[in-house]
Parts: C-alpha cells; structure tokens; sequence
C-alpha cells in the first residue's frame, strides 16, 4: 500500500457527525499514552496529520482521517488517563462502546498495547470486552524501539500470556505485531494487513 494523500475530516462528538460514506474503517483503541496519533503520522507518512501531544488524554473525540478514499482511520478516546474526571471517564467510555457496537463499516480493530510493560488492567478489560464481543483485532505491540531487538520475543511472549491467547485458543488468529513509529518496526508489515484486510 503506498500512501498518497491522506486527509483529516472530523473530530466528531455524535453519531450524526461521522462519515457517512460507507468506506471501510480501521480503529485505534488503546491507552491515552500509548501513541495512537504517532501510529497514523507514521504509517501514512506525515509529521502532522494526527496532532500529537506531551499531554496524555489529549484524544477525547472520534477523530476520522480519510486515507486515499480507501479506507477511515477512526481514532478513539484513550482510556486511563488519571486526570480526567469521573464524568470525562464516563463520556469516553461511551464513546468507545457506542462507536465500536454500532458502525458498520469497521473491517479491522488495531489495539494498541505498550510493548515495555505487563498490559494493565485496563488492558485486560479491553481485550476482554472485544473478545466478548466477537470484535476482530490485531495488537499493536508499539515503542518497540524502546528495548534491544533481540528481547522482542520475550516481551511478545508475556503480552500473549498476559491476554492469555494460550487458554482462549487465540494464538493462530490474533496477530501482535511490533512496532515503533521511531525507527519504522513493523511499519511494512502493518501496510501489508491493511492491503489484505481491505
């Protein structure tokens, strides 16, 4: 896939607000930190299309961004953010469940996990959310710049038996795919999901 012109349209509040043109959409869902914005930047190949910030819980919108006329990236709230407030939490969250219960066009959930550390409870729910639900989904493993290639596998391994892929069967059918939007890990292997899945 070789990315060409990729355009932001809404950050959206409400349902009547998304795009209505029926493109297949691909959803970023992981924690307020973990770099959804940067992910976008990176696999389509622009510094600035997804606002990144310092501040973490900076994504409290459905953000859509057109790629090519092809395919949405659809950019969900971050989740565990410990300064929002219980109210901030609450409408997030329904935003998350809403969007990911109710559009039709979703072809493919990107779940984005920090590769350094154990998946946190919040983590767990999510993952356990989209398997009760039936959502199919790949795991981002992202910064993976942030350790020595030859320990990838390692930290692969314990996000697997964190999720417990083992026990559910899963190990075949759900991908984690390392990545890093610092040095392009996974980069090529990403482009290649999105050509099959779309």
């Amino acid at each position: 896939m070789n990315i060409l012109n990729p355009k932001f349209i809404i950050s959206a509040t409400k349902k009547s607000q998304y795009p209505t043109t029926g493109l297949p959409e691909v959803v970023l869902i992981g924690k307020s930190n973990i770099g959804k914005s940067s992910f976008i930047n990176c696999i389509v190949n622009r510094n600035k299309l997804a606002k990144t910030s310092s501040t973490p819980g900076k994504t409290r919108l459905v953000n859509f961004y057109n790629i090519d006329d092809l395919f949405y990236f659809v950019d969900l709230p971050g989740y565990g953010y410990n300064k929002m407030s219980k109210q901030e939490e609450k409408i997030s969250a329904s935003y998350i469940n809403d969007y990911l219960m109710d559009s039709p066009n979703i072809r493919m959930i990107l779940f984005l996990v920090d590769i350094r550390h154990t998946p946190t409870n919040l983590d767990i729910q999510m993952f356990d959310w989209l398997i009760h639900n039936k959502k199919e989904f790949t795991i981002i493993a992202n910064k993976s710049d942030k350790i020595a290639k030859t320990k990838i596998p390692n930290y692969i391994s314990n996000i697997s038996k964190c999720f417990k892929l083992r026990e559910y069967g899963l190990e075949s059918s759900i991908k984690i795919i390392p990545f890093s939007n610092v040095n392009k890990n996974g980069k090529d292997e990403i482009l290649t999901l999105l050509d099959n899945i779309l």
